[in-house]
């Protein structure tokens, strides 16, 4: 996850550089259900409306987060299908709340009626993330279900009301990409204070769909935009909260961004980029599906690394005999193609493993999904990208 606004307040009001500091334990994305009202078209789950066997008891959903704090991860999101459809969803949400995890919703919002918003509020979740489309043509049309727009922007609206933190999470595609700026709008009106960005990744329907995948001029065009949305919000003393995900090049075409405008500031934002260290799957980011099976996150559920009702999962998470969790903990990650050749493959540490693998076969190729130059990422002789990107201090010393 790549937090734009931290960084764009670095423009601002520098602070100190430190080591990448990892946290104790991941964040651990859990997809309670595979059940969901709905069946869009970019979902990594598969989720469809019937039960699935299988699926962890409440009894072994309890115990997981004990193990989870003992573990001492952080955070919980809870996911699905759609974890509302899961009777239990509330009472284990309020038990990671007792273990003082923080905790997250992720949700489509179709399901929050007055009564469902008061257990949410009664609970007190730290965010909740609801997915919106673009216009309500578009989103009905993503979600195959009409209606659908409206009931969560409801739900968004309560959730406003109440005093909740809610965000919006847009999954770009060339489909939907020309009504960024209808959703940065959607966000000032409605008093909305995050904006969650994924970029298309190649899992689930998401793999059968990315031939919808935005082109990268389209992804470029993106964050150009949201890049100067959140700068401007900063400088409005109004900010919002940014963030984009599954494309760890966002790093680095900031830096770029950075370069062009606040060149001054151009050396200590790349520490502080470094200092963030880019793709964090199999690290810092965890998933646990709704059988109990763990993957190094959530766009790899082809591959499991063991079960936690046979397993505790620090047991699961700390084994490297596992080549792709060797390979993935790994520091430098031994990545091939223009990732290994790529000037700050320090920043994003090799971007979105999967999208390699799903293409090539091989989780260490390049990452198809780096829209960046090859002069952008020093690649090639290309003068004018690497004047650019010369640390400020240097470019300064040279002049003189």
């Amino acid at each position: 996850m790549f937090r734009i606004t931290n960084m764009l307040k670095e423009l601002q009001a520098p602070t100190a550089v430190g080591p990448r500091r990892d946290p104790p334990g991941p964040v651990v994305i859990w997809n309670l259900t595979r059940r969901c009202n709905l069946t869009c078209k970019h979902c990594y789950a598969l989720a469809v409306d019937k039960d699935f066997p299988g699926e962890l008891t409440t009894e072994e959903a309890l115990r997981l987060l004990d193990d989870f704090k003992a573990f001492r991860v952080p955070a919980v999101i809870l996911s699905g299908g759609e974890p509302l459809l899961r009777p239990d969803i509330h009472l284990i949400a309020r038990r990671a709340k007792a273990l003082g995890l923080y905790c997250a919703l992720s949700t489509n919002g179709t399901l929050i009626g007055p009564a469902e918003m008061d257990e949410i509020a009664d609970v007190g979740y730290d965010y909740i993330g609801i997915s919106i489309d673009g216009s309500q043509e578009t989103h009905d049309r993503f979600r195959r279900l009409d209606g659908a727009y409206e009931s969560s922007m409801q739900a968004v609206r309560q959730s406003v009301a109440r005093g909740l933190k809610v965000g919006l999470r847009f999954t770009l595609t060339r489909d939907n990409a020309h009504e960024l700026d209808d959703m940065l709008a959607l966000m000032d009106a409605e008093g909305i204070e995050r904006f969650y960005l994924s970029h298309l990744n190649y899992a689930g329907r998401g793999n059968t769909n990315r031939r919808d995948d935005a082109v990268f001029k389209m992804t470029r065009s993106a964050m150009d935009r949201l890049f100067q949305y959140g700068w401007d919000k900063l400088q409005a003393g109004t900010p919002k909260e940014i963030v984009t995900g599954n494309n760890d090049a966002d790093g680095v075409y900031l830096l770029h961004w950075v370069a062009q405008r606040f060149p001054e500031r151009l050396d200590h934002l790349r520490q502080k980029l470094v200092q963030w260290g880019g793709n964090a799957s199999g690290v810092n980011v965890a998933n646990v599906d709704n059988e109990g099976n763990v993957h190094p996150d959530t766009m790899w559920w082809h591959k499991t690394l063991g079960n936690v009702k046979k397993r505790s999962f620090g047991d699961i998470w700390r084994d490297t005999s596992d080549p792709l969790m060797a390979g993935l903990k790994a520091r430098p990650r031994k990545v091939h193609g223009r990732c290994a050749a790529c000037i700050h493959f320090d920043i994003c540490g090799g971007n979105t493993r999967v999208r390699a693998e799903q293409v090539t076969g091989d989780p260490w190729a390049e990452d198809p999904g780096c829209y960046l130059t090859d002069g952008e990422i020093g690649i090639e002789d290309s003068t004018r990208e690497r004047v650019a990107l010369t640390p400020y201090s240097a470019r300064r010393k040279a002049i003189a």
